[in-house]
């Protein structure tokens, strides 16, 4: 199973590379429960969304607000049905023109081969402060 997860989740990061979101929708369960970190006062996409069509819109707004210089997951691992991966990223928030540049943890929470649960760790700091401008 483990094998099976981090292919899925792997999967996925491919599938945002080409800017397939439909693809990452459509591996996502009913009820998914996708949290970024941070506070949602500090930076837009920070916070909690349920269901795939928030997490649809977190897309959307992903699009809107970066231009990403750099998407690198590094690291997967696999735990009983989660799968931490540990990337970079880069980019400038577009509204400021102010460039940021973290490491981030995320972890996926897997059930019956369907995203159930997402989380993202990350420099908050990094994206609140590149957003004031």
């Amino acid at each position: 199973m483990s094998a099976a997860n981090i292919a899925l989740v792997q999967s996925l990061y491919g599938a945002f590379g080409r800017g397939d979101i439909a693809t990452i929708i459509a591996a996502l369960s009913p009820n998914v429960d996708w949290r970024v970190n941070g506070r949602p006062e500090d930076y837009p996409l920070f916070g909690p969304r349920k269901g795939p069509n928030a997490v649809q819109d977190f897309f959307r707004r992903v699009a809107e607000m970066h231009d990403f210089s750099e998407f690198s997951p590094r690291e997967f691992h696999a735990v009983d049905d989660k799968v931490i991966v540990i990337g970079k990223y880069a980019g400038t928030v577009k509204k400021s023109r102010r460039v940021f540049a973290t490491d981030w943890v995320h972890v996926f929470a897997l059930r019956d081969g369907k995203v159930a649960g997402f989380q993202e760790f990350t420099d908050t700091a990094q994206f609140a402060g590149a957003d004031r401008g």
